[in-house]
């Protein structure tokens, strides 16, 4: 399962977390007790993967865990209690798919509590947070679950969450740690997208601006989602920078490429 913007969509499901390299065996945790109110939601929320999950909903039928999952409960708890616990994860996951993050939030906390070496139960838990605006919480699930996995792949939420709560060198660090990964360019870009962000709210819009077009130098001929995504970011940045054609160039490319993306065509519309 993975989030994009106010729904949930699907990804390739079962891909093994990379381990990169570059990174450490075990990063070190970020201070936490620095934590400040938490702020507004952030503006460009990226899709992330995440590990496979189970279940949709409180079905009588519900398909078995994945193995990993599965033999996660079962170091965690004994035979009975780890069957009860799948059982519950499934319930959240159904929770979270059909966006009802209150609802899964809540089933998953005595589940961490539970089982806080479940990887699964960890980033499914630090999603919900996410999506609730609970920033610290999202921040403390998401890290506990890459620790727990040695994987990147959830930067992007993670960065954003620590943008929201304005600690933009976390935000910086972050970035560093996904752009030497390299995990995939989905997942690059949306890491991209946080780190132009949180320049931007510095008010330092060339630098987020440079940083979009390093990521955009040979736009293709078919773009995906988060090409478009990453366009769409920088011609929101032209415009507010007073560079209105590039702009409205951008939002018309955006428009030519897919019809009906977000409302591209009313803001190219807007800066004629």
């Amino acid at each position: 399962m993975a989030r994009r913007g106010g729904r949930v969509v699907r990804t390739p499901a079962d891909r093994k977390p990379r381990r990169p390299e570059a990174r450490p065996a075990s990063r070190p945790r970020r201070d936490t007790d620095r934590w400040v109110d938490e702020g507004p939601v952030p503006t460009s929320p990226p899709p992330t993967r995440a590990r496979k999950r189970p279940g949709r909903g409180r079905s009588a039928r519900r398909p078995s865990l994945p193995a990993d999952v599965a033999a996660d409960l079962a170091r965690a708890a004994s035979p009975g209690r780890a069957a009860k616990l799948g059982v519950q994860l499934q319930e959240a996951a159904g929770a979270y798919d059909a966006e009802r993050y209150d609802e899964a939030r809540r089933l998953l906390q005595p589940l961490a509590a539970a089982a806080p070496n479940v990887a699964a139960v960890r980033e499914l838990l630090g999603l919900a947070a996410y999506r609730m605006g609970r920033w610290r919480q999202a921040v403390t699930e998401l890290e506990a679950a890459e620790e727990l996995t040695d994987s990147v792949e959830q930067h992007p939420v993670l960065a954003d969450a620590h943008r929201a709560l304005k600690h933009f060198a976390v935000v910086e660090e972050l970035w560093d740690e996904l752009r030497a990964a390299s995990p995939s360019a989905e997942l690059v870009t949306e890491g991209r997208i946080v780190m132009a962000g949180a320049l931007a709210d510095r008010g330092e819009l060339s630098r987020a601006i440079r940083l979009l077009e390093d990521g955009r130098k040979r736009p293709p001929k078919r773009p995906g989602d988060h090409h478009l995504r990453l366009a769409y970011v920088l011609a929101d940045l032209y415009e507010r920078s007073g560079d209105l054609p590039r702009g409205r160039d951008l939002f018309g490319w955006i428009v030519a490429s897919a019809p009906g993306f977000a409302d591209a065509a009313e803001r190219r519309a807007a800066l004629h």
